[in-house]
């Protein structure tokens, strides 16, 4: 490793690292625009310049790699000069629009400027304009104030996987461009507005929202997916204007799914903010004390038998704690987490769990993806897949619909047959997992959700016994959910206890009479049409599905809206903060359940959310720790059984509308108009 000289300090760096990385290892702030720790280095803005003794001109420090005995100087008259003269280069066509830009108070070019540039500028000429671009309805473009950095660009090709950014053109003439004037097709495009250091690329929903000393800042959690991205919730008075990542390295970098960023519009759309009681066939606004009384008519009595709950996909565990507690004081057995039906074994912790972890993506060797489409089901975790893929010696294999991801992968077919030949060593992937020393497989809701999802499950457990992917210290058996709350409900057990039954017997039992209350809390992905005349609960923030067919609603809290734990897909619980309050007289969901159970008689035995936690805790250990991935123990699961030839199908159809928030946005529903009814797909050629 050699040693250098920065500013006087001695420091010892890997042999690849460069003056840059070797500077931040110590300390030292070097200013940049396009280096970044995450993309490729391209030495375009040459911001980072630093007088290294013996070399005869400033050096780009992001592009020169250490020696020994190099001794650098940051903070030199010849390197504060050259940063200087860059700086007066980049101002020279910027159009220095500052007071109506977008970026104002958050932007690079801004900082630097002040921190670096010079007092004046030399330049009188007339400045260039470039064409805005059209991106799409989430990225707006002002081209003109583009420095050229390429960040954009090498997002775009390396992490995104969608390579429809470039630059065209040389010297002034140069363009960063969209090529055939193809919008942003990329589930993760947005980030590109956090990458850019100058106003050429912004937020478009958000434009001209807010400056940023006006937001009120909460860290929280998303529940889009089941990822858990983190993120930041910038909210204005009582309304969310945006929502930012956060870094997190385990799991989402510093990334954000573009439904995840842009559908917070929808928490203000469509919203339950008063109690609905249904009084001749027509919901009419009630008080709380109405519809509690409602609901105890119509339960109290009632044997446990002929009650049950649906936990819906953006739950936190702490209400469906509640609504378990509830249910089990009823006497009802009949409660379930899966509104789609997935065969999960709740017995079984590592049945359920992304097991590598999502950062253990990049230490796999081989991976098989059985009916599921990472790219649309979780973006975040898919372009972890690609960044493996693209060290090398990453081989993917995917049963299921051939659809463009944003790797290379080797498609097995669209049968589940071929499960049954890999587990028996009769295909040729097989040999492929048995091969390297950590190979993975995933396992998808497209696949689990099907009638024969038990034999499916049961025969990937085969492929991980057989093909050697649970080893010490490796466990390559992921279950890759789509619902923020699913790890969670199974965690706590929400499932059909003994003689109880699950979504598919609750709708049927509802469709023939003999369930005659159902509690949907956050339910709205169900065939409501199978309740029948069952008297239907709805407690929830949206009026969706499960609000049309309710007789009784009750308006919870938006994930924003509530302190609340969620579980990820690897079994990681992290805790959301509230950044906003409810709106009008909606409640925090948990206080809701325990209200109820005191008008039912059958009072839960908590009274704020600190007692609600430590009776969770003791109830289910795995929430004690915050922030921790606990390893599940392999043992036996899944039910042995005939796997159909019926082809797979992926749960999501359409990535940007998968729940009520995103349903209730409107800029959801441009993105729909145009990625997913055909819209994107047209350039300028076409008449």
């Amino acid at each position: 490793m050699p040693k250098l000289t920065i500013d006087g300090m001695a420091v010892e760096v890997p042999a690849n690292a460069t003056i840059l990385q070797a500077a931040e290892q110590v300390g030292v702030e070097i200013p940049r625009f396009c280096y970044h720790e995450r993309l490729s280095i391209a030495g375009n803005c040459r911001m980072c310049l630093v007088d290294v003794e013996k070399s005869p001109k400033p050096v780009a420090s992001c592009a020169m790699p250490v020696a020994e005995g190099m001794v650098v100087h940051t903070r030199s008259d010849r390197a504060n000069k050259a940063r200087a003269g860059v700086m007066e280069f980049l101002l020279i066509n910027h159009p220095l629009d500052c007071p109506i830009c977008d970026q104002g108070g958050e932007c690079d070019l801004q900082d630097q400027a002040m921190a670096y540039g010079a007092d004046r500028g030399r330049f009188h000429e007339n400045k260039r304009a470039v064409k805005d671009k059209e991106l799409g309805p989430l990225v707006a473009t002002s081209m003109t104030r583009c420095i050229h950095c390429t960040r954009c660009v090498r997002f775009a090709t390396e992490v995104a996987g969608v390579p429809e950014l470039g630059a065209v053109g040389r010297g002034e003439n140069m363009e960063i461009t969209n090529y055939l004037e193809n919008m942003l097709t990329s589930e993760l495009s947005g980030n590109v507005v956090d990458l850019c250091p100058v106003g050429a690329l912004t937020n478009k929903p958000y434009a001209f929202g807010g400056r940023p000393w006006e937001l009120r800042k909460t860290e929280s959690i998303d529940v889009m997916d089941a990822v858990g991205t983190n993120i930041r919730v910038d909210a204005r008075e009582q309304k969310v204007m945006r929502v930012l990542p956060r870094i997190h390295e385990d799991v989402n970098e510093e990334w954000l799914a573009d439904k995840s960023r842009q559908a917070c519009d929808g928490l203000s759309n469509q919203r339950l903010d008063r109690p609905y009681v249904r009084k001749n066939g027509k919901l009419t606004e009630a008080t709380w004390p109405e519809a509690f009384a409602a609901i105890t008519a119509k339960v109290r009595g009632l044997p446990g038998s002929k009650i049950a709950a649906i936990a819906g996909d953006l739950c936190d565990a702490e209400s469906m704690f509640a609504l378990k507690g509830l249910m089990t004081a009823l006497g009802s057995a009949n409660l379930d987490c899966r509104q789609d039906g997935a065969a999960l074994d709740a017995l079984s912790r590592a049945s359920y769990l992304f097991n590598s972890t999502i950062a253990g993506i990049e230490q796999a060797d081989a991976l098989l993806i059985i009916g599921s489409n990472p790219r649309t089901e979780a973006p975040i975790l898919n372009a972890r897949i690609r960044k493996r893929f693209l060290r090398g010696g990453f081989p993917v294999g995917v049963i299921g619909p051939d659809v463009p991801l944003t790797y290379k992968t080797q498609n097995l077919g669209n049968s589940a047959d071929i499960l049954s030949q890999i587990a028996s060593g009769a295909h040729a992937f097989a040999a492929t997992l048995k091969n390297v020393k950590k190979p993975m497989l995933i396992v998808g809701q497209g696949a689990l959700a099907r009638a024969d999802g038990a034999a499916i499950l049961s025969v990937a457990r085969e492929i991980a016994d057989a093909c050697g992917l649970v080893k010490d210290g490796w466990n390559g058996f992921n279950v890759l959910h789509t619902a923020a709350a699913r790890v969670g409900g199974l965690d706590l057990g929400f499932v059909p206890g003994t003689g109880g039954k699950d979504v598919r017997g609750i709708l049927d039992g509802a469709g023939k009479g003999e369930i005659e209350v159902v509690y949907l809390l956050g339910a709205d992905e169900i065939d409501t049409n199978k309740l029948g005349k069952a008297f239907v609960i709805y407690q929830g923030h949206h009026g969706d599905r499960g609000a049309h067919r309710a007789d009784v609603i009750l308006p919870g809290a938006a994930y924003t809206e509530k302190d609340g734990l969620y579980v990820n897909t690897e079994g990681r619980v992290q805790q959301a903060l509230r950044a906003v309050f409810p709106p009008g007289q909606a409640r925090e969901d948990w206080t809701i359940v325990r209200a109820l159970s005191e008008s039912l008689g059958k009072t839960l035995p908590y009274d704020n959310l600190a007692q609600l936690r430590a009776a969770l805790r003791d109830a289910a250990p795995e929430f004690v720790k915050i922030d921790v991935i606990q390893a599940a123990t392999w043992g036996g699961f899944g039910k042995a059984g005939q796997v159909s030839a019926t082809p797979f199908e992926y749960p999501v159809k359409n990535y940007y509308m998968t729940d009520p928030i995103s349903r209730a946005s409107r800029t959801m529903a441009r993105c729909t108009e145009e990625f997913v009814m055909g819209g994107a797909k047209k350039t300028g050629t076409d008449g």
